[in-house]
């Protein structure tokens, strides 16, 4: 409920006056029964035609304001739903942007996207239903009860036992279905998550034979959403039979016992009208407040859900140092000194007891085996990961007292699996830069080795799809490596982001790199040591230590881990060179 309430508060005045055309309705309602009762007992009765017309045209005068009350509340209750969802998504998708990785694999892909779009619609329609179907209840209920005490007693006490009786049951079925309603939302999670599999990994899918296999998984998971879902409309299709069955037992009552009571001279003919009136509308309302009731408690899973997301502190959060004065670059744009880091649900350390540096107008590389570290010191200098001990600073500063934005506004960085989003190539090269030029953007396309952009017919305007598919693997991290280099940065990380390329295309672009990038620092995360044969210093990782650390030359003599990888990848000729 707190969550609600935060996302309705600065539309206070929306609720208000949505909340009145809605009473304004419920009002009108009940005023057409009073007047037509008048109409029957001192109109019809006396033969007072006049009183007839002026009656009638009363309720011509009310049905009109409570329809118009009627519509003007639905459009508000579209509008402030609309903009409670639209705040809703913003502070998820807000907050997942926060979050780092291991906070992100907390709740899944699969899961946030559940969250973001199906539990903040669900959200959504319990707010037009709550204002349009169950606010009004309390009010109708009461004003339509104190009208039958108005015309008889036993009327009223008849009134308050079936509306009494309904409610109960409509509180039972509600307790009942909360629970299979929490099961039908983590389902529905599972669906998302199989069928991202199943739509990404259609491929290998297919490659090995395995559809029968996932087409049962698939079934599995549907039918048991299915199951749920059949379980909590059972419980609601007896509520709903229960209270029809009510509304027809009360009119029956009201029929019995009104015309007793008007033989006996207690009530007269047009209060029967009236009070068969108050009661179709109260049960009615009551009625539609169960087909939200349906809906709550699914909504509140969903609340529930969202709130998990949005309580949730990140794990890197921004430092609260004040910035400092510029005093001038750091020759160090990078220090490690005596890092270790080590992942929330690990047993040791992933990274430990690194001290290195990243000379500004040096090329750094970073070299060792498969799941030695090497991406995790990227992502620890982009702040994805904090360090677990020791200090890393950017420009003489712990990256800890930063704020992230301007941690990442003066890093440039080449993931190890190339991205690209959907649109044209210039647009993903304005991700880089916003405000870049045509020619600024060729530029960069050229000293990235991209020149299949120029022949291609639409040039820069040419669509992307969704990750690049429409590309090879080469001229993605081409186009990656172009969109960076519209940074001016003071440091430029390229984890892996030549591993697609061949050998000719690889040197003509770190050659070209070299005067692009002479006043930054580049760290260069390989697998290939003929990508860092060249590099002002390499670092040999293995198993998360450095074990050696100088020039291609020196760790050949000195370093047994670099020599093994050197010999495995180079030639015979290039060895004895080496």
């Amino acid at each position: 409920m707190k969550t609600v309430l935060r996302f309705l508060k600065p539309y206070k005045r929306l609720c208000v006056l949505t909340l009145l055309t809605m009473l304004v309705d419920a009002a009108g309602a009940l005023l057409i029964p009073t007047l037509t009762a008048d109409m029957i007992n001192i109109g019809v009765s006396g033969g007072d035609l006049h009183f007839i017309v002026q009656r009638g045209l009363a309720m011509v005068a009310v049905t009109v304001l409570a329809g118009a009350a009627t519509l003007f509340g639905s459009w508000l209750c579209a509008d402030l739903s609309a903009k409670v969802g639209k705040d809703m998504r913003n502070a998820v998708y807000d907050k997942s942007l926060a979050f780092s990785a291991h906070d992100f694999e907390q709740f899944g892909t699969g899961s946030m996207i559940a969250r973001t779009l199906n539990d903040v619609n669900i959200i959504q329609q319990s707010i037009v239903w709550c204002i349009q179907m169950v606010i009004p209840v309390p009010a109708l209920c009461t004003m339509g009860i104190v009208m039958a005490f108005a015309i008889d007693a036993t009327m009223g006490y008849l009134l308050i036992a079936v509306t009494a009786l309904i409610i109960v049951l409509a509180v039972l079925v509600t307790r009942k279905a909360s629970v299979i309603f929490e099961s039908l939302q983590r389902f529905l999670d599972r669906m998302n998550v199989v069928l991202r599999e199943n739509i990404t990994g259609v491929r290998v899918i297919r490659a090995f034979n395995k559809e029968r296999r996932e087409e049962a998984r698939i079934r599995r998971t549907f039918e048991q959403y299915a199951e749920s879902s059949i379980q909590a409309n059972r419980l609601f299709v007896g509520l709903d039979s229960t209270a029809f069955f009510m509304i027809n037992l009360c009119i029956v009552a009201i029929l019995w016992i009104g015309g007793n009571r008007i033989g006996a001279g207690y009530m007269e003919i047009g209060d029967i009208t009236a009070l068969i009136e108050y009661a179709i509308l109260i049960l009615y309302y009551i009625i539609m407040a169960q087909m939200v009731i349906i809906l709550l408690p699914r909504a509140r899973v969903c609340l529930r859900r969202m709130e998990e997301v949005l309580s949730r502190k990140p794990e890197i959060r921004d430092g609260e140092v004040p910035l400092l004065p510029d005093l001038g670059r750091e020759d160090a744009v990078v220090a490690f000194d005596h890092v270790s880091f080590r992942f929330a649900d690990a047993d040791e350390d992933t990274l430990g007891g690194l001290t290195f540096t990243c000379l500004r107008g040096q090329t750094t590389a970073i070299i060792g085996g498969t799941g030695s570290g090497k991406s995790t010191i990227a992502k620890l200098i982009l702040r994805f990961h904090d360090v677990t001990s020791g200090e890393l600073r950017f420009d003489g500063r712990d990256v800890r007292a930063m704020t992230q934005n301007e941690l990442r506004r003066r890093i440039a960085y080449i993931p190890q699996k190339a991205w690209l989003f959907s649109g044209t190539i210039a647009d993903n090269l304005r991700d880089g830069r916003e405000e870049a030029r045509e020619s600024e953007m060729l530029h960069a396309l050229k000293v990235a080795q991209a020149g299949f952009v120029e022949e291609l017919p639409e040039g820069l305007n040419a669509h992307v799809a969704q990750g690049g598919t429409n590309f090879s693997g080469g001229q993605k991290q081409r186009l990656s490596i172009a969109r960076a280099l519209m940074k001016q940065a003071d440091l430029y990380i390229f984890d892996d982001s030549f591993s697609a390329l061949d050998f000719k295309t690889d040197a003509a672009l770190r050659k070209a790199l070299a005067a692009e990038t002479g006043d930054a620092a580049v760290l260069i995360i390989a697998q290939r040591i003929s990508t860092i044969l060249n590099a002002d210093k390499i670092i040999v990782l293995d198993n998360g230590r450095v074990v050696g650390m100088g020039s291609h030359a020196g760790l050949m003599e000195n370093c047994p881990v670099y020599r093994d990888i050197a010999r495995s990848q180079m030639k015979g000729d290039e060895r004895d060179a080496g």
